[in-house]
């Protein structure tokens, strides 16, 4: 008996470690399962030129100095060539989704597919499942973003949402969207990256002694207290994929497979981006954040899920226990919520699918 045909809908050429390995993790996941499961390959010319824009300029209105730009284009480089060995489909118009091919399922999300505020992907009707051909349409780990759940959905995304046959999200503020705009009590379940990737053995190399930070935009306040932090212990501070002149080393060029081996590898983790605090976590390793306006959202539903609130700090938080928190590993009842995540992830799967 063939396999049933599955596509999966995301951003998955977005130039950002953390949408890339949702997409791969999700669609290896489905693929494990038995499923003829791809990424959608859908294409536009003014949603890539952004895509590259931002990726050499993350900082706007702040640009990048035109010492770091060669490092940001290899990084943009060896994106594209990570997305091109992922399984993908016949490539399509973002704008024309009725040429997608013919699925048995489609699988909306993870990331934040739904979230109205993104500035390029934003309210594209692809997402709600405009014109796709499926014999069902589910939602996997779906997010709104920075889009706060106190201005709800306007009842025509509403209706088209309602169409999904199953609806699961990977936050509390989507959670409270979908239950306010549609009546309806989607399920909770994991982000892709914890729900299928397994740590990686770390490797002590280059980076096994060191201490990552990730994102940009870092408030002065934090800079200040990790790196005295770091001065005290004798340890390098190295960050990745964005640059952050207060750390020791830039490593700006790195693709998303290195960046999964430098998480591994990492000492403890300093970020202000949803996937950062994923990969810490997943990898058992000490880690703060203090999230950027834009993950306002994201980040503490998180962590509220996981049971890792402790993790996120603010300009109040003393010395003390940033020092603590970058020496003490993930915290064990965080791993035993993501255990129990899992399972329920797996079930929704399981029904969803069947």
């Amino acid at each position: 008996m063939a396999s049933r045909k599955v596509g999966v809908l995301t951003f998955h050429r977005s130039i950002n470690y953390g949408s890339y390995w949702q997409a791969r993790a999700l669609v290896e996941g489905l693929r494990a399962r038995g499923l003829d499961a791809e990424l959608m390959d859908y294409h536009c010319d003014a949603v890539s030129r952004a895509e590259i824009g931002c990726a050499l300029q993350p900082e706007l209105p702040r640009r990048t100095p035109r010492r770091f730009l060669g490092s940001y284009a290899a990084k943009v480089r060896r994106f594209a060539g990570a997305v091109s060995k992922l399984p993908l489909s016949q490539r399509f118009s973002l704008h024309e989704p009725r040429r997608a091919a013919d699925y048995d399922a489609i699988i909306v999300g993870s990331d934040e597919v739904w979230n109205f505020r993104h500035p390029w992907l934003g309210s594209k009707s692809i997402f709600f499942g405009d014109e796709l051909s499926a014999e069902r349409l589910v939602s996997y780990a779906a997010s709104f973003g920075n889009h706060d759940a106190r201005h709800g959905i306007h009842p025509d995304w509403a209706r088209r949402l309602n169409r999904f046959s199953s609806i699961s999200v990977r936050d509390g503020n989507s959670w409270h969207l979908v239950n306010d705009g549609l009546g309806r009590k989607p399920a909770i379940v994991l982000d892709p990256c914890l729900q299928f990737l397994r740590p990686k053995p770390p490797d002590q190399g280059h980076t096994g002694s060191a201490a990552i930070v990730y994102g940009h935009g870092f408030p002065t306040w934090l800079q200040a207290r990790v790196r005295r932090w770091a001065d005290r212990r004798g340890v390098r501070l190295l960050s990745i994929g964005y640059l952050n002149e207060w750390a020791d080393e830039q490593l700006l060029s790195v693709g998303p497979h290195e960046f999964a081996d430098v998480m591994a590898s990492a000492r403890g983790v300093i970020t202000n981006f949803f996937h950062g605090c994923v990969f810490a976590m997943l990898n058992g390793k000490p880690w703060l954040s203090s999230p950027s306006a834009y993950r306002s959202i994201k980040i503490p539903d998180l962590v509220a899920l996981l049971g890792a609130e402790a993790r996120v700090i603010d300009e109040t938080t003393p010395q003390d226990i940033v020092n603590e928190l970058l020496q003490t590993p993930v915290e064990p009842n965080v791993a035993s919520r993501v255990e129990e995540l899992r399972s329920r992830s797996d079930s929704f799967l399981d029904a969803a699918l069947s």
